[in-house]
Protein backbone atom coordinates (compact mmCIF):
# COMPACT_ATOMS: atom_id res chain seq x y z
CA UNK A 1 0.00 0.00 0.00
CA UNK A 2 1.56 2.97 -1.03
CA UNK A 3 1.88 6.17 0.58
CA UNK A 4 -0.96 8.29 -0.49
CA UNK A 5 -3.16 5.32 0.80
CA UNK A 6 -1.81 6.01 4.32
CA UNK A 7 -2.42 9.56 4.04
CA UNK A 8 -5.55 10.21 2.19
CA UNK A 9 -8.65 9.85 4.61
CA UNK A 10 -6.70 12.28 6.38
CA UNK A 11 -5.96 15.04 4.02
CA UNK A 12 -9.31 14.42 2.94
CA UNK A 13 -10.87 15.21 6.16
CA UNK A 14 -8.88 17.79 6.80
CA UNK A 15 -9.25 19.42 3.07
CA UNK A 16 -5.91 18.81 2.30
CA UNK A 17 -6.87 17.99 -0.98
CA UNK A 18 -10.52 17.50 -2.48
CA UNK A 19 -12.31 14.01 -2.47
CA UNK A 20 -12.49 14.09 -6.11
CA UNK A 21 -8.62 14.73 -6.73
CA UNK A 22 -7.44 11.43 -8.81
CA UNK A 23 -5.12 9.11 -6.93
CA UNK A 24 -2.15 9.95 -9.46
CA UNK A 25 -2.98 13.82 -8.99
CA UNK A 26 -2.71 13.07 -5.04
CA UNK A 27 0.51 11.20 -5.02
CA UNK A 28 1.87 13.97 -6.92
CA UNK A 29 0.47 16.90 -4.38
CA UNK A 30 2.03 14.64 -1.57
CA UNK A 31 5.42 14.68 -3.68
CA UNK A 32 5.28 18.43 -3.97
CA UNK A 33 4.31 18.85 -0.73
CA UNK A 34 7.43 17.02 0.66
CA UNK A 35 9.72 18.40 -2.01
CA UNK A 36 9.04 21.95 -1.60
CA UNK A 37 7.37 22.12 1.84
CA UNK A 38 9.57 20.31 3.46
CA UNK A 39 12.74 22.50 2.64
CA UNK A 40 10.66 25.91 2.22
CA UNK A 41 9.35 25.48 5.53
CA UNK A 42 12.95 24.48 7.36
CA UNK A 43 14.88 27.29 5.42
CA UNK A 44 12.80 29.70 6.38
CA UNK A 45 12.36 28.45 9.79
CA UNK A 46 16.27 28.52 10.18
CA UNK A 47 16.15 32.22 8.50
CA UNK A 48 14.16 33.51 11.13
CA UNK A 49 15.51 31.88 13.83
CA UNK A 50 19.26 33.26 12.78
CA UNK A 51 17.74 36.94 12.38
CA UNK A 52 15.58 36.99 15.27
CA UNK A 53 18.18 35.79 17.42
CA UNK A 54 19.62 39.47 18.17
CA UNK A 55 16.57 40.39 19.47
CA UNK A 56 16.87 37.35 22.49
CA UNK A 57 20.62 38.13 22.42
CA UNK A 58 20.19 42.18 23.32
CA UNK A 59 18.59 41.36 26.46
CA UNK A 60 20.35 38.24 27.57
CA UNK A 61 23.48 40.30 27.79
CA UNK A 62 24.92 41.44 24.45
CA UNK A 63 23.63 45.14 25.15
CA UNK A 64 26.12 45.86 28.09
CA UNK A 65 29.00 43.31 26.62
CA UNK A 66 28.85 45.44 23.23
CA UNK A 67 27.40 48.55 25.28
CA UNK A 68 24.41 48.33 22.57
CA UNK A 69 23.09 51.75 24.14
CA UNK A 70 20.17 53.93 22.92
CA UNK A 71 19.22 53.33 19.11
CA UNK A 72 21.47 51.12 18.34
CA UNK A 73 19.43 47.88 18.32
CA UNK A 74 17.23 50.14 15.54
CA UNK A 75 20.39 50.96 13.81
CA UNK A 76 21.00 46.97 13.81
CA UNK A 77 17.85 46.24 11.89
CA UNK A 78 18.42 49.35 9.51
CA UNK A 79 21.35 47.61 8.62
CA UNK A 80 20.16 44.07 8.11
CA UNK A 81 17.24 45.98 6.14
CA UNK A 82 19.44 47.91 3.33
CA UNK A 83 20.74 44.34 2.83
CA UNK A 84 18.08 42.87 2.28
CA UNK A 85 16.36 46.08 0.39
CA UNK A 86 19.64 45.95 -1.67
CA UNK A 87 19.22 42.78 -3.28
CA UNK A 88 15.03 41.90 -3.51
CA UNK A 89 14.36 42.49 -7.14
CA UNK A 90 17.76 41.16 -8.31
CA UNK A 91 17.28 38.02 -6.15
CA UNK A 92 13.79 37.15 -8.01
CA UNK A 93 14.70 38.15 -10.76
CA UNK A 94 17.66 35.86 -10.75
CA UNK A 95 15.56 33.31 -9.89
CA UNK A 96 13.59 33.14 -12.89
CA UNK A 97 17.20 32.12 -14.64
CA UNK A 98 18.84 30.25 -12.25
CA UNK A 99 18.31 26.78 -10.79
CA UNK A 100 16.35 27.50 -7.55
CA UNK A 101 17.65 24.17 -6.07
CA UNK A 102 20.95 25.54 -6.18
CA UNK A 103 20.62 29.22 -5.93
CA UNK A 104 18.55 29.70 -2.57
CA UNK A 105 20.68 26.44 -0.74
CA UNK A 106 24.02 28.26 -1.69
CA UNK A 107 22.82 31.71 -0.03
CA UNK A 108 21.31 29.65 2.99
CA UNK A 109 25.02 28.06 3.40
CA UNK A 110 26.43 31.82 3.52
CA UNK A 111 23.83 33.37 5.62
CA UNK A 112 24.73 30.67 8.02
CA UNK A 113 28.56 31.53 8.45
CA UNK A 114 27.65 35.02 8.52
CA UNK A 115 25.60 34.76 11.54
CA UNK A 116 28.50 32.76 12.49
CA UNK A 117 31.06 35.06 12.61
CA UNK A 118 28.48 37.48 14.77
CA UNK A 119 28.85 35.31 17.50
CA UNK A 120 33.02 36.60 17.56
CA UNK A 121 32.10 39.83 17.14
CA UNK A 122 34.01 42.36 19.66
CA UNK A 123 32.30 45.65 18.98
CA UNK A 124 29.43 47.49 17.58
CA UNK A 125 30.76 48.09 13.91
CA UNK A 126 31.70 44.44 13.73
CA UNK A 127 28.16 43.58 14.61
CA UNK A 128 27.17 46.15 12.02
CA UNK A 129 28.84 44.56 9.12
CA UNK A 130 27.58 40.93 10.01
CA UNK A 131 24.18 42.00 10.33
CA UNK A 132 24.38 43.75 6.74
CA UNK A 133 25.57 40.50 5.34
CA UNK A 134 23.13 38.38 6.56
CA UNK A 135 20.98 40.87 5.22
CA UNK A 136 22.01 40.39 1.59
CA UNK A 137 22.88 36.65 2.34
CA UNK A 138 18.90 36.13 3.08
CA UNK A 139 17.21 37.75 0.96
CA UNK A 140 16.05 34.86 -1.42
CA UNK A 141 15.17 32.90 1.70
CA UNK A 142 11.42 34.21 1.73
CA UNK A 143 10.89 36.13 -1.58
CA UNK A 144 12.68 33.03 -3.48
CA UNK A 145 10.71 30.35 -1.35
CA UNK A 146 7.17 32.11 -1.48
CA UNK A 147 7.94 32.51 -5.49
CA UNK A 148 8.25 28.72 -5.80
CA UNK A 149 5.70 27.85 -3.40
CA UNK A 150 3.06 29.64 -5.62
CA UNK A 151 4.14 28.23 -8.89
CA UNK A 152 3.34 24.58 -8.10
CA UNK A 153 -0.15 24.41 -6.58
CA UNK A 154 -3.48 24.81 -7.95
CA UNK A 155 -5.20 28.05 -6.35
CA UNK A 156 -7.67 26.28 -3.83
CA UNK A 157 -4.54 24.54 -2.61
CA UNK A 158 -2.50 27.99 -1.91
CA UNK A 159 -3.77 28.99 1.10
CA UNK A 160 -3.17 26.10 3.07
CA UNK A 161 0.23 25.67 2.04
CA UNK A 162 1.20 29.03 2.34
CA UNK A 163 -0.33 29.02 5.93
CA UNK A 164 2.24 26.18 6.71
CA UNK A 165 4.63 28.10 5.15
CA UNK A 166 3.85 30.96 7.59
CA UNK A 167 4.42 28.67 10.43
CA UNK A 168 8.06 28.50 10.24
CA UNK A 169 8.34 32.30 10.72
CA UNK A 170 6.46 32.52 14.29
CA UNK A 171 8.20 29.10 15.07
CA UNK A 172 11.72 30.11 14.15
CA UNK A 173 10.35 33.76 16.47
CA UNK A 174 9.27 31.16 19.65
CA UNK A 175 12.52 28.59 19.15
CA UNK A 176 14.90 31.52 19.14
CA UNK A 177 13.81 32.44 22.95
CA UNK A 178 13.95 28.87 23.65
CA UNK A 179 17.27 28.60 22.47
CA UNK A 180 18.19 31.49 24.32
CA UNK A 181 17.18 30.29 27.51
CA UNK A 182 19.08 26.88 26.96
CA UNK A 183 22.30 28.85 25.73
CA UNK A 184 22.10 31.04 28.97
CA UNK A 185 23.62 27.72 30.80
CA UNK A 186 26.36 27.29 28.37
CA UNK A 187 27.70 31.34 29.65
CA UNK A 188 31.57 30.83 30.54
CA UNK A 189 32.10 28.05 28.21
CA UNK A 190 34.98 27.86 26.44
CA UNK A 191 35.05 31.79 27.15
CA UNK A 192 32.10 32.54 25.70
CA UNK A 193 29.18 34.46 26.66
CA UNK A 194 25.56 32.67 27.07
CA UNK A 195 24.47 35.01 24.02
CA UNK A 196 27.50 34.52 21.46
CA UNK A 197 26.20 30.45 21.72
CA UNK A 198 23.12 31.49 20.74
CA UNK A 199 24.44 32.70 17.15
CA UNK A 200 27.03 29.05 17.11
CA UNK A 201 23.68 27.11 17.46
CA UNK A 202 21.69 28.79 14.99
CA UNK A 203 24.84 28.17 12.44
CA UNK A 204 24.88 24.42 13.41
CA UNK A 205 21.24 24.33 12.80
CA UNK A 206 21.40 26.34 9.66
CA UNK A 207 23.86 24.64 7.64
CA UNK A 208 22.46 20.89 7.02
CA UNK A 209 19.10 22.22 5.89
CA UNK A 210 20.90 23.74 3.20
CA UNK A 211 21.76 20.73 1.49
CA UNK A 212 18.22 19.42 2.14
CA UNK A 213 17.45 22.08 -0.57
CA UNK A 214 19.92 20.63 -2.99
CA UNK A 215 19.02 17.17 -3.27
CA UNK A 216 15.33 17.82 -2.93
CA UNK A 217 13.90 21.12 -3.87
CA UNK A 218 12.50 21.60 -7.53
CA UNK A 219 12.70 24.49 -9.67
CA UNK A 220 9.72 26.25 -11.09
CA UNK A 221 7.29 23.68 -13.54
CA UNK A 222 8.46 24.35 -16.72
CA UNK A 223 12.09 24.30 -15.74
CA UNK A 224 12.21 21.24 -12.96
CA UNK A 225 14.66 19.10 -13.26
CA UNK A 226 13.78 17.19 -10.22
CA UNK A 227 15.25 13.32 -10.04
CA UNK A 228 12.20 12.81 -7.57
CA UNK A 229 9.21 13.34 -10.43
CA UNK A 230 8.47 11.11 -13.06
CA UNK A 231 8.38 12.49 -16.64
CA UNK A 232 4.53 11.59 -16.42
CA UNK A 233 4.34 13.75 -12.77
CA UNK A 234 6.35 16.75 -14.17
CA UNK A 235 3.81 16.75 -17.30
CA UNK A 236 0.63 16.82 -14.79
CA UNK A 237 1.85 19.52 -12.35
CA UNK A 238 2.46 21.53 -15.59
CA UNK A 239 -1.37 20.49 -16.83
CA UNK A 240 -2.61 21.36 -13.49
CA UNK A 241 -1.40 24.37 -13.70
CA UNK A 242 -2.38 25.39 -17.35
CA UNK A 243 -5.61 24.36 -16.46
CA UNK A 244 -5.64 27.07 -13.86
CA UNK A 245 -5.16 29.52 -15.85
CA UNK A 246 -1.24 30.11 -14.13
CA UNK A 247 1.19 31.15 -16.93
CA UNK A 248 4.60 28.77 -17.46
CA UNK A 249 8.15 30.60 -17.58
CA UNK A 250 8.84 32.55 -21.10
CA UNK A 251 11.91 33.83 -20.13
CA UNK A 252 13.12 37.11 -18.49
CA UNK A 253 13.38 40.27 -20.55
CA UNK A 254 12.82 43.73 -20.21
CA UNK A 255 9.31 43.52 -21.31
CA UNK A 256 8.80 42.11 -18.11
CA UNK A 257 9.91 44.92 -15.83
CA UNK A 258 6.87 46.97 -18.40
CA UNK A 259 4.67 44.53 -17.41
CA UNK A 260 5.27 44.43 -13.81
CA UNK A 261 4.91 48.31 -13.27
CA UNK A 262 2.25 48.74 -15.26
CA UNK A 263 0.08 45.87 -13.69
CA UNK A 264 -2.57 47.09 -10.53
CA UNK A 265 -1.84 44.53 -8.76
CA UNK A 266 1.73 45.41 -7.91
CA UNK A 267 1.04 48.79 -6.58
CA UNK A 268 -2.44 48.03 -5.14
CA UNK A 269 -1.27 44.95 -3.24
CA UNK A 270 2.24 47.21 -2.76
CA UNK A 271 0.02 49.21 -0.49
CA UNK A 272 -2.54 46.45 0.86
CA UNK A 273 0.08 43.90 1.85
CA UNK A 274 2.84 46.00 3.33
CA UNK A 275 -0.60 47.77 5.29
CA UNK A 276 -1.18 44.19 6.71
CA UNK A 277 2.24 43.43 7.41
CA UNK A 278 3.17 46.97 9.53
CA UNK A 279 0.07 47.31 11.75
CA UNK A 280 0.81 44.19 14.13
CA UNK A 281 4.36 45.72 14.96
CA UNK A 282 3.74 46.01 18.03
CA UNK A 283 3.45 42.29 18.85
CA UNK A 284 7.09 42.34 18.13
CA UNK A 285 9.73 44.38 19.63
CA UNK A 286 7.77 46.49 21.28
CA UNK A 287 5.89 43.88 23.44
CA UNK A 288 9.51 41.82 24.06
CA UNK A 289 10.57 45.59 25.64
CA UNK A 290 6.85 46.19 27.22
CA UNK A 291 7.98 43.15 29.45
CA UNK A 292 11.66 43.51 29.82
CA UNK A 293 11.24 47.12 30.90
CA UNK A 294 7.89 46.79 33.02
CA UNK A 295 7.10 43.11 33.86
CA UNK A 296 10.40 41.90 34.29
CA UNK A 297 12.93 44.69 35.10
CA UNK A 298 15.20 43.25 38.14
CA UNK A 299 17.12 41.38 34.66
CA UNK A 300 17.93 38.57 37.21
CA UNK A 301 18.42 34.90 34.99
CA UNK A 302 14.58 33.71 35.97
CA UNK A 303 13.31 37.53 34.51
CA UNK A 304 15.23 36.71 31.69
CA UNK A 305 13.90 33.38 31.06
CA UNK A 306 10.42 34.39 31.82
CA UNK A 307 10.58 36.96 28.95
CA UNK A 308 12.26 35.37 26.48
CA UNK A 309 9.04 32.20 27.09
CA UNK A 310 6.22 34.95 27.19
CA UNK A 311 7.77 36.68 24.23
CA UNK A 312 6.52 33.68 22.00
CA UNK A 313 3.07 33.66 23.00
CA UNK A 314 2.03 36.01 20.49
CA UNK A 315 3.87 33.92 17.81
CA UNK A 316 2.45 30.55 19.11
CA UNK A 317 -0.90 31.82 18.68
CA UNK A 318 -0.50 33.22 15.56
CA UNK A 319 -0.09 29.91 13.98
CA UNK A 320 -3.15 28.66 14.86
CA UNK A 321 -5.30 31.69 13.43
CA UNK A 322 -3.15 31.40 10.49
CA UNK A 323 -3.72 27.54 10.18
CA UNK A 324 -7.44 28.16 10.78
CA UNK A 325 -7.79 31.11 8.56
CA UNK A 326 -6.15 28.96 5.48
CA UNK A 327 -8.44 26.26 5.61
CA UNK A 328 -11.53 29.17 5.93
CA UNK A 329 -10.25 31.25 3.17
CA UNK A 330 -9.82 28.12 0.56
CA UNK A 331 -13.57 26.85 1.92
CA UNK A 332 -14.66 30.20 0.78
CA UNK A 333 -13.02 31.03 -2.03
CA UNK A 334 -11.62 34.09 -1.33
CA UNK A 335 -8.58 35.82 0.52
CA UNK A 336 -10.46 39.25 1.63
CA UNK A 337 -13.31 38.22 3.99
CA UNK A 338 -10.14 37.10 6.66
CA UNK A 339 -8.05 39.89 6.28
CA UNK A 340 -10.87 42.13 7.02
CA UNK A 341 -11.57 40.14 10.10
CA UNK A 342 -8.29 40.37 11.07
CA UNK A 343 -7.92 43.91 10.29
CA UNK A 344 -11.04 45.08 12.71
CA UNK A 345 -9.15 43.64 15.35
CA UNK A 346 -5.88 44.77 14.85
CA UNK A 347 -7.28 47.84 14.67
CA UNK A 348 -9.10 47.70 18.24
CA UNK A 349 -5.36 46.57 19.59
CA UNK A 350 -3.98 49.16 18.23
CA UNK A 351 -6.65 51.90 20.39
CA UNK A 352 -5.64 50.08 23.20
CA UNK A 353 -2.24 50.65 23.13
CA UNK A 354 -2.73 54.17 22.13
CA UNK A 355 -4.56 54.50 24.93
CA UNK A 356 -2.14 52.97 27.24
CA UNK A 357 -3.67 54.02 30.65
CA UNK A 358 -5.38 50.67 30.67
CA UNK A 359 -4.45 47.17 32.98
CA UNK A 360 -1.45 45.14 32.37
CA UNK A 361 -3.85 42.30 31.34
CA UNK A 362 -5.38 44.63 28.53
CA UNK A 363 -2.30 45.78 27.26
CA UNK A 364 -1.29 41.65 27.36
CA UNK A 365 -4.05 41.03 25.93
CA UNK A 366 -3.51 43.83 23.01
CA UNK A 367 0.21 42.21 22.45
CA UNK A 368 -1.55 38.80 21.89
CA UNK A 369 -4.56 39.67 19.65
CA UNK A 370 -1.98 41.24 17.31
CA UNK A 371 -0.05 38.18 17.18
CA UNK A 372 -3.40 36.38 16.54
CA UNK A 373 -3.85 38.82 13.77
CA UNK A 374 -0.25 38.03 12.21
CA UNK A 375 -1.47 34.64 10.92
CA UNK A 376 -4.31 35.62 8.53
CA UNK A 377 -2.40 38.15 6.81
CA UNK A 378 -0.28 35.75 5.05
CA UNK A 379 -3.44 35.67 2.94
CA UNK A 380 -2.33 37.99 1.26
CA UNK A 381 0.29 36.21 -1.01
CA UNK A 382 -1.86 33.51 -2.61
CA UNK A 383 -4.29 36.21 -3.41
CA UNK A 384 -1.15 37.88 -5.23
CA UNK A 385 -0.64 34.95 -6.55
CA UNK A 386 -4.06 34.09 -7.95
CA UNK A 387 -5.10 37.28 -9.43
CA UNK A 388 -1.17 37.39 -11.49
CA UNK A 389 -1.56 33.82 -11.94
CA UNK A 390 -1.73 34.29 -15.80
CA UNK A 391 2.15 35.99 -15.55
CA UNK A 392 4.38 34.05 -13.72
CA UNK A 393 7.65 36.11 -14.59
CA UNK A 394 5.29 39.27 -13.53
CA UNK A 395 4.16 37.31 -10.34
CA UNK A 396 7.49 36.32 -9.33
CA UNK A 397 9.25 39.96 -9.64
CA UNK A 398 6.01 41.59 -8.34
CA UNK A 399 6.10 39.44 -4.79
CA UNK A 400 9.81 40.62 -4.67
CA UNK A 401 8.69 44.18 -5.09
CA UNK A 402 5.70 43.87 -2.81
CA UNK A 403 8.39 42.30 0.15
CA UNK A 404 10.39 45.01 -0.96
CA UNK A 405 8.40 47.38 0.23
CA UNK A 406 7.72 45.79 3.72
CA UNK A 407 11.33 45.82 3.76
CA UNK A 408 11.84 49.45 3.43
CA UNK A 409 8.99 49.87 5.96
CA UNK A 410 10.90 47.44 8.03
CA UNK A 411 14.15 49.51 7.97
CA UNK A 412 12.57 53.14 8.19
CA UNK A 413 9.56 52.75 10.79
CA UNK A 414 12.28 51.69 13.76
CA UNK A 415 14.39 54.81 13.34
CA UNK A 416 11.33 56.89 12.79
CA UNK A 417 7.58 55.84 14.77
CA UNK A 418 8.98 52.46 16.79
CA UNK A 419 12.77 54.06 18.23
CA UNK A 420 13.66 51.76 20.99
CA UNK A 421 14.32 55.28 23.25
CA UNK A 422 10.72 55.60 23.32
CA UNK A 423 10.07 52.15 24.81
CA UNK A 424 7.76 50.84 26.50
CA UNK A 425 4.94 53.97 25.56
CA UNK A 426 5.98 54.28 21.91
CA UNK A 427 3.23 57.34 21.88
CA UNK A 428 4.09 58.09 17.91
CA UNK A 429 4.11 54.21 17.17
CA UNK A 430 0.96 53.62 18.71
CA UNK A 431 -0.55 56.65 16.29
CA UNK A 432 0.61 55.36 13.32
CA UNK A 433 -0.61 52.09 14.07
CA UNK A 434 -3.75 52.81 14.73
CA UNK A 435 -3.74 55.51 11.28
CA UNK A 436 -2.56 52.27 9.25
CA UNK A 437 -4.92 50.22 10.83
CA UNK A 438 -8.36 52.19 9.52
CA UNK A 439 -6.61 52.42 6.49
CA UNK A 440 -5.95 49.45 5.47
CA UNK A 441 -9.39 47.88 6.17
CA UNK A 442 -10.98 50.91 3.88
CA UNK A 443 -8.68 49.51 1.22
CA UNK A 444 -9.83 46.33 1.23
CA UNK A 445 -12.58 46.20 -1.48
CA UNK A 446 -10.30 48.19 -3.78
CA UNK A 447 -8.81 44.85 -5.16
CA UNK A 448 -11.93 42.97 -5.40
CA UNK A 449 -13.09 45.82 -7.23
CA UNK A 450 -10.55 45.51 -9.81
CA UNK A 451 -10.50 42.04 -9.97
CA UNK A 452 -13.98 41.87 -11.22
CA UNK A 453 -13.48 45.03 -13.30
CA UNK A 454 -11.47 43.47 -14.93
CA UNK A 455 -13.57 40.05 -15.51
CA UNK A 456 -16.39 42.47 -16.34
CA UNK A 457 -14.29 43.60 -19.24
CA UNK A 458 -12.59 40.79 -20.06
CA UNK A 459 -9.42 41.76 -19.38
CA UNK A 460 -6.63 39.10 -19.26
CA UNK A 461 -9.37 36.63 -20.52
CA UNK A 462 -7.37 36.07 -23.87
CA UNK A 463 -4.49 35.30 -22.16
CA UNK A 464 -5.48 32.68 -19.68
CA UNK A 465 -7.12 30.80 -22.76
CA UNK A 466 -4.07 31.06 -24.54
CA UNK A 467 -2.40 29.71 -21.73
CA UNK A 468 -4.34 27.21 -21.34
CA UNK A 469 -4.63 26.24 -24.94
CA UNK A 470 -1.60 26.53 -26.06
CA UNK A 471 -0.01 25.01 -22.74
CA UNK A 472 -1.80 21.66 -23.35
CA UNK A 473 -1.40 21.60 -26.81
CA UNK A 474 2.87 22.09 -26.05
CA UNK A 475 2.65 19.61 -23.52
CA UNK A 476 0.89 16.94 -25.40
CA UNK A 477 3.37 17.25 -28.57
CA UNK A 478 6.63 17.24 -26.17
CA UNK A 479 5.00 14.15 -23.94
CA UNK A 480 3.86 12.68 -27.09
CA UNK A 481 7.75 12.94 -28.64
CA UNK A 482 9.24 11.89 -25.23
CA UNK A 483 7.45 9.06 -23.68
CA UNK A 484 4.88 8.04 -26.69
CA UNK A 485 5.27 4.19 -25.41
CA UNK A 486 4.09 4.74 -21.92
CA UNK A 487 1.09 6.86 -22.91
CA UNK A 488 -1.23 8.29 -25.11
CA UNK A 489 -2.29 11.97 -25.06
CA UNK A 490 -5.38 12.32 -26.87
CA UNK A 491 -7.21 16.24 -26.81
CA UNK A 492 -11.00 16.26 -26.89
CA UNK A 493 -11.78 19.90 -26.68
CA UNK A 494 -8.82 21.84 -25.44
CA UNK A 495 -8.20 19.08 -22.75
CA UNK A 496 -5.42 16.61 -22.24
CA UNK A 497 -7.22 13.48 -21.79
CA UNK A 498 -4.61 10.69 -20.83
CA UNK A 499 -5.10 7.15 -21.44
CA UNK A 500 -2.67 4.13 -19.91
CA UNK A 501 -1.87 1.75 -22.93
Amino acid sequence: MGFDYFMNPVAEKIGWFPKHMPREERVLVHKLDFLILVFACFSTWANTLDVNAIYNAYVSGMLDDLQLEGNKLNYLNAVYFIGTIVFQIPSNALLTVLPAEYYIPTCEILWGLFTLGTAFVKNYNQLMVMRFFVGVTSTPCWVCNVAILNSWYRKQELGKRNAVYYCTWPLGSMFSGYLQNACLTLDGVGGLQGWRWLFIMCTIITLPISFIGIFFFPNVPSRCNSRWLTPREKELAQTRLLEEGFAPSVGLNWKVMKRVFTAWQTWVFLVLANLFWQTPYAAGTPYLLWLNDVLYPAQTTADINMVNNLSTAGMAISIVSALFFAFYSDWRGNRWDSMFMAGIVVLACNVILLVWNVSNSAKFFAFIALGFCNGPINLVIAWVAESLAYDLEVRTIAIAVINMGWAVLALVLPLTVWQTVDAPRYWTGYIFAVVISALEVVLIPLPIYLERRDKRLGLHQIEKATVISTGLDDLSEVYDQNSPSEKDAEKHNGVVVVTEV
